[in-house]
């Protein structure tokens, strides 16, 4: 029983640190990267749809990404969802045929305002980790009548280190966005 509890907190503590990785990878570093548009719903006939099932992604040159649909007909549609897009402040222009995303070169500030982002997201990812401590370390109280004080103990200690390597995941995560941020 103890070890379906951390089971279960270690499968769900992947997959936030894995979500945080995908979080940092939607704030862009200046340079053109197709999972910086991974997360783009696009309004195609009345339904968020995600762009990369809409669109081809190809990254011509640094700061350029062409998206090409695959149906003209949603061309502009994405357009507007690209534009939309929270903290990309890109060039977006489309020729009839395809969608041509520039972006502008970083400024320090902006740079700086990105790692403030970027850190927000780590901190979210951390807190949604310890969530999951604080709800698997209920559970393993729970027990405590069925089991002995001893192995809820080692339950929780294993817990602690278990909870102790994701953060430290999400830090180092965090650490190497941060420095391609400040990448010049």
């Amino acid at each position: 029983m103890i070890a379906d509890v951390i089971s279960d907190a270690r499968q769900r503590m992947s997959k936030t640190v894995d979500a945080a990785r995908d979080d940092f990878g939607t704030v862009s570093a200046g340079r053109a990267n197709p999972a910086l548009f991974q997360k783009v719903l696009v309004d195609y006939y009345g339904s968020p749809t995600p762009l990369a099932q809409l669109a081809g992604l190809q990254n011509p040159e640094a700061r350029v990404l062409l998206v090409t649909p695959y149906d003209k007909s949603a061309l502009k549609d994405i357009e507007k969802a690209i534009v939309a897009m929270p903290n990309l402040s890109a060039n977006v222009g489309n020729d009839g045929e395809i969608v041509r995303v520039t972006l502008p070169e970083l400024t320090e500030d902006r740079r700086k305002e990105f790692v403030k982002i970027v850190r927000g997201k780590g901190e979210d990812a951390k807190v949604a980790i310890r969530n999951i401590r604080r709800k698997a370390k209920d559970e393993l109280d729970a027990l405590k009548g069925e089991v002995g004080d001893d192995e809820v103990a080692r339950g929780e200690k294993e817990l602690e280190t278990l909870t102790r390597s994701h953060v430290d995941a999400v830090d180092e995560a965090l650490k190497r966005k941060e420095a391609e941020l400040l990448e010049v």
